[in-house]
């Protein structure tokens, strides 16, 4: 089987987006959910925004629960293998600009060794003028944007787009 197929990538997205509505609501941030899932189909970690602090992203979330996110740049994660053929799945684009924190979630993500990131949408010029995908390909990393998951997306953070 295909690890990588559309059906696939679907299938975690809406897992994602599943995992987004679970955010505590805020007026300035994205709910957004995302998934490490190994080559093999099985889930390393989830997480999504506001998890457990209000200024937390999922990716972050999600790579610190492996021991990865804030790590110093150049020391090799015990995970390193399984990130090798791992795919992030993010409802929404991991942010390449950030407020709240140091480092923004396309520089982690790239950090991780992940090597591969399939968002449902890419993120509107609402909060920050986006471009996280673009980041990610500078360094890389395969971005793949899975067509028809758009709406779901937007009905989660309607709160933002209203007006």
């Amino acid at each position: 089987m295909d690890s990588h197929s559309l059906d696939t990538d679907r299938r975690w997205l809406l897992e994602a987006v599943e995992l987004s509505r679970r955010c505590p609501p805020s007026p300035t941030a994205y709910s957004v959910g995302a998934l490490l899932v190994a080559a093999d189909g099985s889930v390393l970690a989830t997480g999504y925004s506001r998890e457990t602090d209000p200024a937390e992203h999922a990716e972050e979330v999600a790579l610190r629960r492996l021991g990865l996110a804030g790590r110093p740049s150049g020391s090799e994660p015990p995970v390193a293998a399984l990130l090798a053929g791992a795919t992030l799945y993010s409802s929404l684009e991991p942010c390449a600009i950030r407020a709240s924190r140091p480092t923004p979630c396309a520089d982690l993500i790239t950090a991780s060794g992940v090597r591969r990131v399939a968002i449902a949408w890419t993120e509107p010029p609402i909060l920050a003028p986006g471009g996280g995908a673009a980041r990610l390909r500078a360094a890389g990393v395969e971005v793949v944007v899975v067509p028809g998951l758009v709406d779901a997306v937007r009905e989660v953070n309607a709160h933002l787009l209203a007006g």
